[in-house]
C-alpha cells in the first residue's frame, strides 16, 4: 500500500491510514478495527495532554510516552488483558509509522505488556440454560424470534457474529434432517430437534409480522424489519437471563462455551467439539478440558 508520508504525519488521518492499511492488507474484521480506532484515539489524546497539543505528532512519541501512557492506565485500575491488548496496537501502529518512514525508530518496540492468565471458559449448568431457554415462552412475533435465535445457538455453539449474519437460504433441509450453514469459519452444523421446532414456529407464525412488507434476506430480524445486530442480541440475551435468574453475566460466548462443555461431558470427542465450533487448532478446543465442569 504506497501512501505519501506526507499524509501520515498528524491525528486523526494518521490512524486512519492505518486502519485502512489494517482492514484491506490484513483482513482484519471491521470490529476489531472499530476496537483499534477507540484505543489509538485514545492514544492519540494521552499524547497531546503529554507532550503538549500545540505541537504534537507522533514524531514526538518516545518509550517514555509509551510508559507513562501504561503506567496511567494500570493506576486507573485497567484490568491487564485491557493494558496488554493496547500495547499490542500500539506496537502494530508504530510498526507501521516507522515502515512509511513516520517515526524514525519505533518507539513501542521495547514495550512490555502485563502478564496475562489465561481465562478459563466459563460455563452455565445443564439446568441453567433450561431455565433461560424457557423465558421466551409468550406466542408473540418477538418471543417466537427469540426462543429460535437461543435453541439455535446453544444447539449448535455457533458465534453471535455467525448468528446474524444467518439468511433465510441458511436452513438446509435433508431427509427430515436440519442443518445450517455458517459464513464465518464455513460448516455445516446439524440443528436439534428443540431448534427446528422452534425456527418453524419462527418462520411461519413470527416473522411475516416483523418484516413489515419490507423485503430482507435475514434469518434474525428486529422490529422494524432490519437484520438484528449483534448489539440487539445481546440486549435480548440479557433480558432473558435476569428472568432466568442466572448470576453474573451471560453473553453469546457463554452459550457457545456451555455448549462446548456439554458436548464434551456428554462423551463427545475433542475433534468432533473443534470442527462444530470452528476452532483452527484443536488446542483452542482443549481449554474446555481444563476448566471446571459442572453441568447439572
Amino acid at each position: 500500500m504506497d501512501v505519501p508520508n506526507a499524509e501520515l504525519e498528524f491525528g486523526d488521518a494518521t490512524i486512519e491510514q492505518f486502519l485502512g492499511f489494517m482492514l484491506r492488507e490484513r483482513r482484519v474484521a471491521p470490529n476489531t478495527i472499530f476496537a483499534y480506532r477507540s484505543d489509538l484515539t485514545q492514544l492519540q489524546k494521552f499524547r497531546n495532554d503529554y507532550r503538549g497539543a500545540e505541537t504534537s505528532c507522533w514524531q514526538d512519541v518516545n518509550r517514555e510516552t509509551l510508559q507513562a501512557y501504561i503506567s496511567t492506565m494500570q493506576g486507573k485500575d485497567y484490568a491487564n488483558a485491557t493494558v496488554a491488548r493496547k500495547v499490542t496496537v500500539m506496537k502494530s501502529f508504530f510498526r507501521f509509522l516507522t515502515a512509511k518512514g513516520v517515526v524514525a525508530s519505533d518507539p513501542a518496540k521495547a514495550l512490555s505488556s502485563p502478564r496475562v492468565g489465561k481465562l478459563l471458559p466459563k460455563a452455565l449448568r445443564v439446568a441453567e440454560v433450561r431455565e433461560l431457554l424457557e423465558q421466551p415462552c409468550a406466542l408473540t412475533p418477538k418471543a417466537r424470534r427469540d426462543k429460535a435465535m437461543l435453541e439455535l445457538l446453544y444447539g449448535t455453539g455457533m458465534r453471535v457474529s455467525e448468528l446474524v449474519a444467518l439468511d433465510l437460504d441458511s436452513i438446509k433441509l435433508h431427509n427430515n434432517r436440519a442443518w445450517v450453514h455458517c459464513q464465518g469459519k464455513e460448516r455445516l452444523l446439524p440443528i436439534r430437534e428443540q431448534a427446528v421446532a422452534a425456527l418453524h414456529a419462527y418462520l411461519v407464525e413470527a416473522r411475516p409480522d416483523l418484516t413489515r412488507l419490507r423485503r430482507s434476506r435475514a434469518l434474525f430480524i428486529n422490529c422494524r424489519g432490519e437484520r438484528l445486530t449483534r448489539q440487539g442480541f445481546w440486549l435480548i440475551l440479557k433480558d432473558y437471563a435476569r428472568l432466568a435468574n442466572i448470576q453474573g453475566a451471560v453473553t453469546a460466548y457463554t452459550l457457545r462455551h456451555s455448549f462446548a462443555k456439554h458436548k464434551l461431558a456428554g462423551g463427545a470427542s475433542l475433534t468432533s467439539v473443534q470442527e462444530l465450533l470452528g476452532h483452527a487448532s484443536i488446542s483452542t478446543t482443549q481449554a474446555y478440558t481444563r476448566a471446571p465442569t459442572h453441568v447439572i
